[in-house]
């Protein structure tokens, strides 16, 4: 998708009445250039069993191309109709919390047979219908697809057989990496392997989570394969992955491995809602792009986000607009709202869409007519950014999963320390990729800081990787529980962090929880935290060093001996140590320390949140650079870069004048003077 897209989800089948037309007026006044839609309506499509009817599909489809609105069609799968469970009530899946009910969605064993015959079916169907149809773009692959829980006897099988595969049939060997001696858990024949729901062993636990995580992955790429046979030259393949949700869209998606999974669509798509109002940050816009951008190395879609939502999304005036331009600086391509219309009925009927139930114009629709307009007028130079960043997060699903089994204190989890992390990055306004454990080692050379959050299960060669990138130059921040058990959640042997100790040069043997405790640091620009930024979170890794520089230790009585975080120069780069759960204050003091070190900190650093700045090259080989105000309160900068043009306004912009920007707003400048671009302009290449 090289153009700039602007759209919504639309479902002529929720109407209260036909109004078709009128929505299609609407939507071209609003500068809209792109629906989903299907994906959501099986029982509309095949009320019944084998009996199919498309007619809303079809008149959607021939009114939006003679709009000239492209279309994306959905596989309609992820919500099955009442008469397949009651013919097959074995598709619905078995949890932990007993054999599923029909009435929500996801509620399907997607490894059913039958459910598979069925989905095949409507897919084949529908696909083959629209292939050929000039509206349609492309297609949604089904919708925020996970596991859901599936744990029934059929599921139960295959992961035995896994088992046996990955084993070589060897029952020893899989008692012996997975401790089942303890409590006597031993399982001496394949035929006794009990249901892994009632296992009280983290390894097995976590292994069957790798396992459900792999169904998802084999389930999409099945689904991808079936669109391909009808896909049309200039279509593509997407799917809508969500996040870990809070209330709203937080962190690493704990049931979907997202860069196994992302690898067969042509282009990675995302679900992102978030906090608004006056608890609008702009962190879950930016974290989720980030993590849709490094999953294709490239643009991404934002298939759903909210318009109004619910009435604490509700947004103030201006939001609209700076939360659309926020995807874009995060190098999305499309920004899609869920939904156009709100609904009348039913389980959603509070989640509002951009109009509200009167279906008639409103303010918030009426904000969204300037996101079009602009979008149209502006697509040739924010369409297409390409972003190079030095800096890169490594998230690990089986660290999340081997974490979930052993809490820490306070019900933090793996995606609390992932934030805390990330967030800090994005208010110092560093630009952030993500990485996984599979990420090839001269990939990771690319980068010049990796962030390590929590990487508590991990098999050697990882973090053999991670000492040889420090080694060869590298600087890599770790946090506490990083190292500590491999890749079969067994605990390392000697003394933690196990093996990146060498890169470390740090040890511990014992960790405590806080009572009372904070750190005191010896100089290094930490003199001016208050008190509470020093308060220890969590969890206390009582640290030795054995190379490495102490930056601080313990305030307490008894624990003041001890290390709190230490860095050691290790080669030609240097690994920092946090064995704590930090406060934001002293993790944004710790990695500004870092950044400087690693000759990260310029000039975008310079503005402090609620001041973001966000930059990529665009098609034209051509610097830009969005700076977003996440204030109800008008905010000026001194513009500290080339000389370059303000694109919403048409205005030149210099180095060193004041740009002001209105409460809620944002500006985007284009440095049409940066030898990048010059350098394009000269022989068509865009370079960074």
């Amino acid at each position: 998708m090289e153009r700039l897209h602007y759209g919504v989800a639309y479902y002529d089948e929720y109407m209260p009445y036909d109004r078709l037309a009128t929505d299609i007026e609407m939507m071209q006044a609003a500068g809209i250039t792109v629906v989903r839609i299907a994906e959501s309506t099986w029982s509309t499509h095949e009320p019944q069993n084998g009996v199919f009817d498309f007619a809303s599909v079809d008149r959607v489809l021939d009114a939006m191309h003679a709009a000239g609105i492209s279309v994306i069609v959905g596989t309609p799968t992820y919500a099955v109709p009442a008469w397949m469970v009651r013919e097959h009530p074995e598709v619905l899946a078995e949890t932990r919390t007993g054999p599923g009910k029909y009435g929500a969605r996801q509620i399907m064993d997607i490894t059913s047979p039958a459910y598979l015959f069925y989905a095949e079916r409507i897919i084949r169907k529908l696909i083959g219908r629209v292939c050929g149809h000039p509206a349609v773009i492309g297609y949604q692959i089904d919708n925020e697809t996970k596991h859901y829980g599936t744990a029934g006897p059929n599921v139960q099988l295959r992961f035995v057989k896994a088992m046996r595969d990955k084993f070589g049939g060897d029952l020893g060997e899989l008692n012996r990496r997975f401790g089942l001696a303890y409590w006597s858990n031993r399982i001496d024949a394949w035929e006794d392997f009990p249901s892994v729901l009632g296992t009280i062993n983290g390894s097995l636990g976590a292994e069957f989570a790798r396992f459900q995580r792999q169904l998802v992955t084999d389930f999409l790429a099945w689904q991808v394969g079936l669109v391909n046979e009808y896909k049309r030259p200039g279509q593509f393949t997407t799917h809508n992955f969500d996040f870990d949700w809070r209330g709203h869209s937080y962190g690493v998606q704990r049931d979907v491995d997202h860069f196994k999974a992302s690898r067969p669509f042509d282009i990675a798509g995302v679900d992102i809602y978030h906090p608004s109002q006056s608890e609008l940050t702009g962190a879950e816009i930016s974290f989720g792009g980030d993590m849709a951008r490094s999953l294709k190395q490239g643009g991404y879609l934002v298939l759903e986000t909210q318009a109004q939502a619910f009435p604490h999304w509700t947004p103030y005036p201006g939001q609209l607009r700076l939360l659309a331009f926020s995807h874009l600086a995060s190098g999305a391509s499309l920004v899609a709202y869920w939904h156009w219309h709100s609904i009348h009925n039913s389980f959603e009927t509070y989640w509002k869409g951009l109009l509200s139930h009167d279906l008639q114009p409103n303010p918030v629709y009426e904000e969204a007519r300037t996101i079009g307009a602009d979008f149209a007028r502006l697509g040739g130079s924010l369409a297409g950014l390409r972003k190079i960043n030095r800096v890169a997060m490594l998230v690990s699903s089986e660290a999340l999963s081997a974490l979930d089994w052993f809490p820490l204190p306070g019900g933090v989890l793996y995606n609390d320390v992932v934030r805390r992390c990330y967030d800090a990055l994005y208010k110092l306004n560093v630009g952030c990729d993500f990485v996984h454990p599979d990420t090839e080692a001269k990939v990771l050379a690319e980068y010049d800081l990796l962030v390590v959050p929590a990487l508590y299960s991990a098999p050697d060669r990882l973090l053999e990787k991670l000492n040889d990138f420090a080694e060869k130059g590298g600087h890599v921040i770790y946090t506490f529980k990083s190292g500590f058990a491999n890749a079969d959640v067994q605990v390392r042997t000697g003394a933690q962090p196990g093996l990146i100790e060498r890169s470390c040069g740090v040890n511990y043997q014992l960790f405590a929880e806080p009572n009372k405790a904070s750190v005191r640091f010896a100089g290094g620009g930490f003199e001016d935290l208050g008190a509470a930024e020093k308060e220890v979170g969590t969890w206390m890794e009582l640290l030795t060093p054995t190379t490495a520089e102490v930056l601080a230790r313990y305030d307490h009585p008894e624990w003041d001996g001890y290390a709190a975080i230490t860095t050691n120069r290790f080669g030609e780069g240097t690994a920092t140590y946090v064995g704590f759960l930090p406060t934001e204050g002293l993790l944004l003091r710790l990695f500004e320390r870092v950044l400087r070190e690693a000759g990260l900190w310029g000039e975008d650093q310079k503005l402090k949140f609620p001041l973001v700045v966000k930059s990529g090259v665009n098609a034209a080989g051509c610097r830009v650079r969005y700076f977003l105000n996440y204030s109800g309160e008008p905010a000026g900068l001194r513009y500290g870069y080339r000389d370059g043009r303000e694109l919403v306004s048409g205005e030149d912009v210099r180095h060193g004048q004041m740009l002001n920007l209105p409460a809620w707003g944002f500006a985007i400048v284009e440095d049409r003077e940066s030898a990048a671009c010059s350098a394009a302009m000269e022989d068509g290449v865009a370079k960074d």
